[in-house]
């Protein structure tokens, strides 16, 4: 294994709803081959064993057994404190992408003290906004004008350059801290959307509107556990503080 695996050990793939055993198969062995064996995936039914072995080779078909499944990809992420979602689909709710490089010089520093995932979505449709609403950054794969990789390609190029940067630039970066987990995240924007909606900011026309530019405001500012937990408290306090305007 080479140097600098606890930092590769704290890096995952995961893979939302592939429709192909074979590209999982593949996108395990290209994993292998840097260093990474965090797998997780994401889908209603467990996908064909034989099918995924065959693409995985003799060399990484252990890793198939064991791969990590969940049937929702909110619980898939609970113990992630940054998800990277990988498309190269554009769209204005989708905020800016950076590069799989670029993207590592960010997240190089929290590597030592925090798990990280890196989000891939199914073949034919890649993620969703609603899937994105759980990352906090974008990775697109620079290409010559034709965007269109296979899943594994896509696996195989972010992978390397998570070995490339853990291991081969073997660069010293100051350890940031740890960070609030998604699970404590999500908990924590469940608390907001219901104060939000108590005080009528909320309406159905802007809901997903002023979700989504919440959960990137508070995206960038890389909370903590502690932090997380203060803003439940103060939620909680307005949900339950009584209404000025009713009578007793």
């Amino acid at each position: 294994m080479p140097q600098n695996n606890g930092l590769l050990n704290n890096t995952a793939i995961v893979l939302l709803n592939p429709k192909y055993p074979e590209n999982i198969g593949s996108a395990v062995r290209a994993a292998w081959n840097m260093g990474i064996t965090w797998i997780v995936v994401v889908a209603k039914e467990y996908p064909d064993h034989q099918r995924m072995v065959k693409l995985a080779t003799h060399n990484a078909a252990h890793l198939i057994d064991t791969i990590e499944f969940h049937e929702d990809l909110s619980s898939a992420l609970k113990p992630f404190s940054r998800v990277i979602g990988t498309t190269a689909r554009k769209g204005r709710h989708r905020g800016p992408g950076n590069s799989p490089r670029d993207i590592m010089k960010i997240i190089l520093p929290l590597l030592p003290n925090n798990k990280i995932a890196f989000l891939f979505g199914a073949e034919d449709r890649g993620l969703t906004n609603e899937d994105l609403k759980y990352c906090q950054y974008r990775s697109v794969i620079p290409t010559a004008g034709f965007s269109s990789l296979n899943l594994a390609q896509a696996v195989a190029i972010h992978c390397y350059e998570i070995f490339y940067t853990v291991v081969l630039e073997q660069k010293d970066a100051a350890p940031k801290a740890k960070l609030a987990s998604s699970h404590e995240v999500e908990k924590m924007y469940h608390y907001v959307e219901d104060s939000l909606h108590k005080i009528e900011f909320l309406q159905d026309k802007n809901h997903t509107y002023y979700m989504r530019n919440i959960r990137q405001f508070f995206g960038r500012m890389e909370l903590r556990s502690k932090e997380t937990k203060l803003i439940r408290a103060i939620c909680r306090q307005l949900l339950t503080h009584p209404d000025k305007n009713t009578k007793t």
